[in-house]
């Protein structure tokens, strides 16, 4: 974190409590929680741990130790759609943001281009609820790989990450390092770069 850029860790939160005063002395302050449900059973189903409320225990003490938090949610239309309102209320007193993420084909999870919603389908359901006068276009950083909304004197905002039908590959800046030591420079990439074994050596 003394380097020029930005770091962030992406986590399921199950246990991240354990780790808030390491997390704090590497100086990591941005925290991307994957939360595809608020539901207690679609979660159970999504991750197959019975522990929906120990991840939201886990957020919200992370938000009282001072992190940034994002969640982020993989819509899967017919399965978690109709949360997203869910979602963008949770904005409402607490200052996060909601990441609401393009189904994106990955090997294994039985992507179909029928179980997308689309940029365009999220802010339809999102005009469903709130005035368009409510829905405040934010201005999105520069390289940002999403469109960033607010619901007027909500605390919190929302954004939506268009992989699939408004992709960002030529302003992307990103580039990840995965648990067991591998870099990748992008999510769709077939390969990786070690960095742990020179590292360890």
């Amino acid at each position: 974190a003394t380097l020029p850029v930005t770091l962030s860790i992406t986590s399921n939160a199950v246990i991240i409590d354990k780790y808030i005063d390491i997390l704090k002395k590497a100086k990591v302050n941005k925290i991307n929680i994957s939360l595809d449900s608020l539901d207690r059973t679609k979660f159970k189903q999504i991750t197959l741990r019975d522990q929906f409320e120990k991840v939201y225990d886990n957020i919200m003490l992370l938000i009282s130790e001072g992190f940034k938090v994002k969640l982020n949610a993989v819509l899967i239309k017919g399965f978690n759609d109709n949360e997203i309102i869910d979602f963008i209320e949770l904005t409402k007193k607490l200052p996060i943001s909601v990441r609401f993420i393009e189904f994106m084909p990955f090997s294994g999870n039985q992507w179909d281009k029928s179980k997308l919603v689309s940029l365009k389908e999220v802010l339809q359901e999102v005009n469903t609820r709130y005035d368009e006068t409510e829905v405040l276009r934010l201005k999105d950083a520069p390289n940002d790989t999403s469109k960033n909304y607010k619901i007027n004197d909500y605390k919190g905002s929302f954004a939506i990450i268009s992989t699939m039908t408004n992709p960002f590959c030529d302003s992307c800046n990103r580039i990840r390092l995965t648990a067991n030591g591998q870099i990748k420079n992008c999510l769709f990439s077939a390969t990786e770069s070690d960095l742990l074994t020179p590292l360890r050596e």
